[in-house]
C-alpha cells in the first residue's frame, strides 16, 4: 500500500475528458484504454514519486507508456497533486500557467 494519496487539480478533469473523447472518436474503446494507461501511470507515480525528474520548483513529469501524454505533478507531504495531463506535443507553458 502506498504511503501517498493522489488528487488532481480541477483542470485535470478537462484534460483527461478531452483526451478520452478524442481517442474514443478515433476508435471505439480506445478512450477506455487511455484511461487504463493513465491509471497505470498514476500507480507508478504513487509507488515512486521522487523517481521522476524535478523540472522546476518541485514539479515533476511522468510520461505514459502507450499514449503520448505527460502527467505534471508535485509532492506535498504525503499528497501527490496532479496539475496537468497534456499531450507531449502541447506547449509546456500550459502546465506552468497552472501553478
Amino acid at each position: 500500500m502506498s504511503r501517498y494519496a493522489i488528487e488532481a487539480e480541477p483542470a485535470v478533469e478537462f484534460d483527461v475528458e478531452a483526451a478520452c473523447n478524442w481517442y474514443e472518436g478515433e476508435e471505439r474503446g480506445l478512450g477506455f484504454e487511455f484511461l487504463e494507461e493513465l491509471r497505470a501511470a498514476y500507480q507508478r507515480i504513487l509507488a515512486h514519486p521522487f523517481g521522476y525528474r524535478d523540472l522546476r520548483a518541485g514539479i515533476r513529469r511522468a510520461i505514459t507508456r502507450r499514449f503520448p501524454y505527460a502527467i505534471y505533478f508535485s509532492v506535498d507531504g504525503n499528497m501527490i497533486v496532479v496539475l496537468a495531463v497534456l499531450h507531449t506535443a502541447r506547449d509546456p507553458a500550459e502546465w506552468q500557467r497552472r501553478i
